[in-house]
């Protein structure tokens, strides 16, 4: 591996460079500030997640404090590793030089790894540990060595910690290994002794749901209603075409793990893929759900398509070109490489009613410093007298998580929120004087404050739509019980 090194290291260095620009840029995503947030209160598992999030959440703030860049390595991070399992995979099937940058190039040309890389979500931890379980996999069968059963029970355990869809991965590959030589491994202890492995590191998170009445449930529930069942399970399938030249590879990969004299040993690989994509199709998943699964079929395509071209090698560079010439000019619309007003330019967005529609992302990344501006200053006019005691009410969690998370540098309390994980943290003080409201409506502030005063509505020019025009309120004398309140929405903490 080592003679493949500079390969790699160049398309790693290409990679972070991306970041590096694009990490800095606009601000927090909503989903930031909420796994900025369940870090202060590390648990084994919280109520949209597993804990594995959190804890990063936590090494990076006592790393870079909270910092945007700081935080936003972690993710990019990842996408190195796999930028580098994926050429190591491409390795171990046999392949050269050629091979390696190719897999190297596709993981580089796939758009949406940009995004997934950039977000501190749990979504490209998930990615890192299906390709190094896939890497695992490839590696067993490869040498039959059992440590690397055990290895890949250890991944897919901490996968569980991070994000539930390992489950699709782990159901996906024992369908796999049913084809690998007859099954020879179901009469084997390593199995059964990986598996246990991987449900020892899940437990304390399954113990955590069964304490909590299994949330998760509540959870998927909600998500299903609100998006899965409006997903085109048509679409699902048409989303993987968008992206067509590392598609084709990702297809030449899958043929040749069938087909190809050398490679067809590796058809677990392949019946794996075909389970994962599937499952999540009949599943109503999100697409990008599934992008996690590439890598190997990006390694096995690279591998193939080097041998096609023995007989020309410098064709290899004429694959390389095709991959990601097409990528670089849609690269600033998947990480904020540019600064806003340039994307604006860039992307030709035009101005309607003194705002401009950006992508959900992006415009997720703008408004939350205004909001915790206006909210200081409200708790500076009003709780600052030593005398009175202030509460604040966020009405969901990028609110909440924008005042705990932007509001440390103001030196603002933790906010209270009825939403996701925040209705774990309580209410705090139910015997507050005032209460600064922010983002609930008039009638949710009047179903429980006989005195509500509108103080002001904010807007942002390139804020999502649900956080234009959000009011700030300040409220004084509970006429409801505010613990019954709280304890009443329990079934509601997604809405």
């Amino acid at each position: 591996m080592k003679k493949y090194l500079p390969i790699i290291g160049v398309l790693a260095f290409f990679k972070f460079i991306i970041h590096w620009f694009g990490n800095q840029n606009y601000g927090f995503h909503r989903d930031e500030l909420l796994h900025l947030s369940v870090s202060e209160h590390l648990a084994w598992g919280f109520m949209e997640f597993p804990p594995f999030i959190a804890l990063i959440g936590k090494i990076s703030y006592l790393l870079f404090d909270y910092s945007l860049l700081g935080v936003r390595l972690f993710p990019t991070l990842a996408g190195l590793a796999i930028l580098y399992l994926c050429c190591a995979m491409a390795k171990e099937l046999g392949g050269k030089s050629k091979a390696v940058l190719i897999a190297g190039v596709c993981v580089l040309a796939f758009l949406p790894f940009y995004r997934n890389h950039t977000l501190f979500q749990p979504v490209a931890f998930d990615q890192l540990f299906w390709t190094l379980g896939f890497f695992f996999l490839i590696k067993y069968i490869k040498t039959e060595n059992h440590k690397f059963l055990i290895l890949m029970g250890a991944t897919a355990g901490l996968g569980l910690m991070n994000k539930y869809t390992m489950l699709i991965w782990g159901f996906g590959i024992a369908i796999g290994l049913l084809f690998h030589k007859k099954a020879e491994l179901y009469k084997s202890k390593w199995l059964y002794l990986s598996g246990g492995l991987a449900l020892l590191i899940f437990l304390p998170n399954i113990l955590w749901q069964l304490s909590h009445d299994i949330p998760f449930l509540l959870h998927l529930e909600v998500l299903k209603s609100k998006q899965l069942d409006a997903i085109d399970p048509f679409d699902f399938g048409v989303s993987q075409l968008e992206f067509i030249f590392t598609f084709i590879v990702s297809l030449i990969g899958l043929s040749a793990v069938f087909f190809d004299a050398q490679l067809k040993k590796y058809k677990s690989v392949g019946i794996a893929f075909l389970v994962i994509f599937f499952t999540m199709w009949i599943l109503q998943s999100k697409a990008y759900y599934f992008f996690a699964a590439y890598p190997v079929v990006f390694a096995v395509g690279a591998v193939k398509i080097e041998k096609l071209l023995s007989a020309k090698p410098k064709w290899n560079y004429a694959v390389v070109a095709v991959l990601i010439l097409p990528a670089i000019p849609f690269i600033p619309q998947l990480t904020p490489i540019l600064p806003i007003e340039s994307y604006v330019e860039y992307t030709d967005k035009q101005s309607i009613d003194g705002r401009i529609e950006l992508t959900g992302d992006y415009a997720d990344m703008f408004g939350w410093e205004e909001q915790v501006a206006l909210v200081d200053s409200l708790y500076q006019e009003y709780c600052t007298d030593g005398i009175t005691n202030c509460v604040i009410w966020a009405e969901n969690y990028g609110e909440a998580g924008a005042i705990k998370i932007l509001g440390d540098k103001y030196g603002l309390p933790n906010p209270i929120s009825r939403h996701g994980s925040f209705w774990l943290w309580g209410y705090q003080n139910k015997d507050a004087d005032i209460w600064i409201s922010i983002g609930n409506e008039t009638s949710s502030v009047n179903s429980v404050f006989e005195e509500v005063e509108l103080v002001k509505r904010i807007y942002h020019k390139y804020a999502i739509g649900e956080e234009n025009g959000i009011p700030v309120y300040i409220c004084r004398k509970p006429k409801v019980d505010i613990e019954q309140w709280w304890k009443d929405y329990e079934n509601h903490i997604f809405d």
